[in-house]
């Protein structure tokens, strides 16, 4: 839990002193009926339990103030909410340097497996799309909810040289947004600026804070850094402003696997940072993947996080509204009992 105004707990302070006021005017009136006995009412019921309950009312009205102080420092709780997520669009690197076998049997087999169980254990009312990229990208899917579609879209990848990442979160967004007027080409031999977009519709487009579209987002999963196309800061900055959260996968190990280019080996490594720049710009998550195992984890987590998000919600109404029936409680306690209120 959390507080909005964390400051103002230091009144709960006042509690305890409050309760010390109390015992002083209760020993004040048993002083005052040893003195004058006529002057005061019945007398209080003995032993603990009788006590206890003569001092209910009180007790009931210290426990609303509590809460009505509690409350004013507005207390923050997350709490796991269905998610309106309805399309999701799957960006799956292809390029050669997924066939290094650091992951069993190797990268691009087991990403072609973890997608499919990602496809399978969706919910119905979710949409998905597939974008394949190596040295351009291209959508191997449309959205779409027939699981038979998708499935079939991924067993037809094929490897291809190159990465261009920035490619395919161009290609994910102009394919979420039809409208928006998201040209790949013109960015890319643009120069990848955002002002490379068709002019009637940038002008038309109002940013949005990121992470704030309420019904699409885009996993990316990739082993390398991008080596051709619009630079994919460029592009992770036009997913942003249209609110849509990137949640990037790293598959394969941090120290490389060997890949065999025409008779020449290299050992191609895994760019994390550049991973972890376009999920953090896109108030989305990085997951990294060493294993197949991992990556089929990362995938039924990701694919839970889609259905079910946390959300921070206040719950000072809650606390006000108990300190308000304590508080009408103990008046009511006290009213039957004495005929009167404290």
């Amino acid at each position: 839990m959390s507080f909005e105004w964390p400051r103002l707990l230091w009144l709960l302070a006042l509690l305890p002193l409050c309760a010390l006021g109390h015992v002083w005017l209760l020993r004040r009136q048993q002083l005052i009926a040893r003195t004058w006995p006529g002057l005061v009412g019945p007398a209080q019921p003995s032993g603990p339990l009788g006590a206890l309950n003569a001092q209910l009312p009180a007790l009931l009205l210290l426990a609303a103030l509590g809460c009505g102080l509690f409350a004013l420092s507005r207390p923050q709780a997350p709490i796991v909410l269905p998610s309106q997520q309805q399309t999701v669009m799957l960006a799956l690197d292809v390029s050669l340097s997924m066939r290094a076998r650091d992951v069993e049997p190797d990268r691009f087999t087991a990403a072609r497996g973890a997608a499919r169980a990602f496809i399978q254990e969706m919910p119905d009312d979710v949409r998905a799309g597939i974008v394949a990229f190596a040295g351009t990208a291209t959508l191997a899917q449309r959205p779409t909810a027939r699981r038979e579609d998708l499935l079939a879209a991924i067993d037809r990848l094929e490897m291809q040289r190159g990465t261009a990442t920035g490619n395919a979160l161009v290609v994910a967004l102009a394919t979420l947004f039809p409208d928006h007027g998201l040209d790949l080409e013109a960015m890319q031999f643009g120069g990848g600026r955002p002002g490379a977009e068709r002019a009637p519709a940038a002008r038309a487009f109002k940013p949005v804070e990121p992470g704030s579209h309420p019904s699409a987002a885009i996993i990316l999963l990739s082993d390398g850094r991008r080596t051709t196309g619009v630079d994919p800061i460029v592009a992770a900055r036009l997913a942003a402003e249209r609110g849509v959260r990137v949640y990037t996968v790293g598959i394969g190990t941090v120290q490389g696997g060997e890949v065999d280019f025409g008779g020449m080996s290299m050992y191609m490594r895994l760019d994390e940072e550049a991973l972890k720049s376009i999920a953090g710009m896109t108030a989305g998550e990085y997951r990294y993947a060493a294993t197949a195992e991992d990556l089929r984890k990362v995938y039924q987590g990701l694919s839970s996080r889609l259905v079910l998000e946390r959300h921070h919600t206040e719950l000072s109404f809650a606390f006000a509204g108990l300190a308000a029936l304590l508080a009408s409680a103990s008046a009511g306690l006290s009213l039957w009992r004495r005929g009167r209120v404290f």
